[in-house]
């Protein structure tokens, strides 16, 4: 499917320069992103963003920069949709794997095995629930594996004013 919309994505403020890197990801792994995959970890909601970015922590919360992205992107996979899910043979438990712990114990989280697949399959992004503390069935993700400020994957930052910071040398 084509998705065309605004997603979210909170950052904590150190990173706010690099809202369109997805580093961190590739550097500490993610439920949809194996250590060395870049991903783009975004949400339909910017409540969902935040409670993304607060798991772990929902009653301390943290500053956070909040950003918005204009999206046009393909394909797309549907995650949420069980006919989807049937039709790929992909099952809730595969997508709500316990993926941070059986990292650690290093056994190759099935949400893992599914993302290498869809990447080779040439899937730019993927709908996914959110698994955050809190999370509501409305609550959605989008996770990016391709995008780029041009299409069939174009993602780009709503920052018309230039708020964002140009570097890190912005915190010194």
């Amino acid at each position: 499917m084509r998705f065309k919309g605004q997603v979210f994505r909170a950052h904590n403020p150190r990173w706010s320069f690099a809202p369109l890197s997805g580093d961190g990801a590739a550097r500490h792994g993610g439920r949809f992103n194996p250590l060395g995959t870049p991903a783009l970890y975004t949400s339909l909601r910017m409540e969902t963003a935040w409670l993304e970015a607060q798991q772990g922590f929902p009653f301390k919360p943290q500053p956070l920069t909040i950003c918005a992205y204009q999206v046009d992107c393909e394909p797309v996979l549907d995650l949420t949709d069980a006919a989807i899910l049937r039709e790929h043979r992909i099952t809730p438990e595969t997508l709500a794997c316990a993926w941070e712990d059986m990292a650690d114990r290093d056994v190759t989280p099935p949400s893992w095995t599914l993302a290498h697949t869809l990447i080779a399959q040439g899937i730019a992004a993927i709908i996914v629930p959110s698994f955050a503390p809190g999370a509501t069935r409305a609550d959605r993700n989008v996770v990016f594996w391709r995008w780029s400020d041009a299409l069939p994957s174009s993602l780009r930052l709503i920052d018309d004013e230039g708020r964002i910071p140009k570097g890190p040398a912005s915190w010194a």
